[in-house]
C-alpha cells in the first residue's frame, strides 16, 4: 500500500520522484544480509524479517506504479473530466483498472522474492519457532532430509500464498469499475440553462502551430450549427478549443460552463455496459429505466448489459451518443458522431438528438452536408 501510494504521489510530483529515487535505488541494491544484520543490531531478531519482506516488495511495487501511472490513457481521464466525473470515481473506474496489469505482473516477482528474503532474513536471526530457525538447526544437525522438508514447505507456502494474494489483486479490478457507477437515480437531475458558443478573430492549433487563423462565428444559447468542412481543415481542433480541452493560441474563445461531448475517437469504459456507461456520467441522476429507455432508441436490447468491448464500432458509437445526449449540460458537442454508422442507423441517430437535445445548444462537425437539415441547423464553415 505504501508503494502504490508514494507511486501515485511521484507520478504527479516531480519533487517527490526526485526526493525518492536515491531511496529506492538503496532498497534495491543493498544486499539482504547486510540489512538483516543492520536490523539484528538495531530491532532485535523477531522484527527482522517483516522489514526485510518490506524492503524487498516496496522497490517493485513502486516502480510498478510509477510505470504503470505514466501509461494510462490520459485521452480517458480527458473524457471522464469533460463530463464531470469526480476524481474518485475517476480513479475506481478508470484509473486503477489501467494500472492494475502492472501489479499483478511485478507482484508475480515480487511475492517469491519476498518469501526468500523473510525466510533468509529468519535464517540469519533465528527467532524461536520460525521457519528459518528450523532451516538453521537442520544445517547445525547435517540433517538433510529436514532441510529439503523445510525447503518443500517455503516453496509450497510461497506458492499458495502468492495465489491467493493475486487472485485479490485481480478482484479489486471489477471491484473497482463496478463502484465507480453511481447508484441510479441518488439525486433529482439540474436544470442547466443553454449557454452560447462565440469565437472572435480567434486563432485555432497546437504547440504555437495554426490551423485555423481569425476565425469568428458565434452559436446563440439553444442555437444548432454543423460544420461541414472537409477533413484536416481544422474541425477537430475547432471543437477541443470549444470544450476547454486544447487553448486558442489568439483571439477570444467564449465556451459554455457545463457541456457533454462525443470525441472524434472511441471514449468508453471498455469493462462497463452500454448501460453503465451512461449511468457514469449522469452524476446520479440517472435511472436504471430512464437509461435503458435511451439506449433502447439505438441498441438493440441485447447489447445493453454486455461490456462495451464486445460490441461493434457502430454500436460503441451509439452509446456514445446517448452519453452525451444524457449528460446534463448547457451545450452538446459532437465530433462527427455518425461515423461508422449505415443509412438508415445515420437517420435514426439524427432523430434521436433531434428528440433528446431539449434546447441545449448544439455544435457538430459531419462530412454529410445533409445532416445540417436533418437537425434544422445552421450550416457553418471554417473558411
Amino acid at each position: 500500500m505504501l508503494g502504490v501510494a508514494l507511486g501515485f504521489l511521484a507520478h504527479h510530483s516531480s519533487v517527490a520522484r526526485e526526493l525518492l529515487a536515491p531511496v529506492v535505488l538503496a532498497f534495491k541494491s543493498i544486499p539482504v544480509a547486510c540489512i538483516v544484520v543492520l536490523l539484528l543490531i538495531w530491532v532485535g531478531s523477531r522484527e527482522v524479517s517483516g522489514i526485510a519482506v518490506f524492503l524487498m516488495a516496496f522497490p517493485a511495487i513502486y516502480l510498478a506504479t510509477v510505470e504503470g501511472l505514466g501509461q494510462v490513457d490520459e485521452r480517458l481521464s480527458q473524457m471522464l473530466s469533460v463530463f464531470g466525473v469526480g476524481p474518485l470515481r475517476r480513479l475506481l473506474a478508470h484509473t486503477w483498472p489501467s494500472l492494475l496489469p502492472y501489479l499483478v505482473a511485478t507482484s508475480r516477482n515480487a511475492c517469491g522474492m519476498a518469501w526468500k528474503a523473510g525466510v533468509a532474513a529468519e535464517l540469519i536471526g533465528t527467532p524461536l519457532g520460525s521457519m528459518g530457525e528450523r532451516i538453521y538447526q537442520s544445517k547445525i544437525l547435517l540433517e538433510t532430509a529436514d532441510l529439503f522438508a523445510w525447503t518443500v514447505i517455503v516453496v509450497a507456502v510461497s506458492y499458495v500464498f502468492e495465489q491467493a494474494f493475486l487472485w485479490l489483486l485481480r478482484q479489486t479490478g471489477p471491484v473497482a469499475v463496478r463502484s465507480a457507477v453511481p447508484r441510479a437515480g441518488e439525486r433529482a437531475a439540474e436544470a442547466v440553462p443553454p449557454e452560447p458558443i462565440l469565437l472572435r478573430d480567434a486563432t485555432l492549433g497546437y504547440d504555437a502551430s495554426p490551423v485555423v487563423e481569425g476565425l469568428s462565428f458565434s452559436l446563440a444559447a439553444g442555437e444548432r450549427g454543423v460544420l461541414t468542412d472537409a477533413s484536416g481543415t481544422g474541425k477537430t481542433t475547432l471543437l477541443m478549443t470549444v470544450a476547454g480541452l486544447v487553448p486558442q493560441l489568439a483571439g477570444t474563445v467564449q465556451r459554455p460552463q457545463r457541456f457533454s461531448m462525443v470525441f472524434q475517437e472511441t471514449r468508453l469504459i471498455e469493462a462497463l455496459s452500454a448501460e453503465d456507461n451512461v449511468l457514469l456520467v449522469g452524476a446520479g441522476s440517472l435511472t436504471h429505466d430512464g437509461v435503458r429507455a435511451l439506449l433502447r432508441e439505438l441498441l438493440p436490447e441485447e447489447a445493453l448489459g454486455r461490456p462495451v468491448s464486445e460490441l461493434s464500432g457502430g454500436q460503441r458509437r451509439r452509446v456514445e451518443l446517448a452519453r452525451a445526449l444524457a449528460h446534463p449540460s448547457a451545450a452538446v458537442l459532437l465530433d462527427e458522431p455518425f461515423s461508422s454508422l449505415d443509412e438508415d442507423t445515420h437517420q435514426v441517430a439524427a432523430r434521436f438528438v433531434m428528440a433528446h437535445l431539449k434546447g441545449r445548444t448544439l455544435l457538430m462537425s459531419s462530412h454529410v452536408p445533409e445532416d445540417v437539415a436533418a437537425l434544422d441547423a445552421r450550416q457553418l464553415s471554417l473558411s
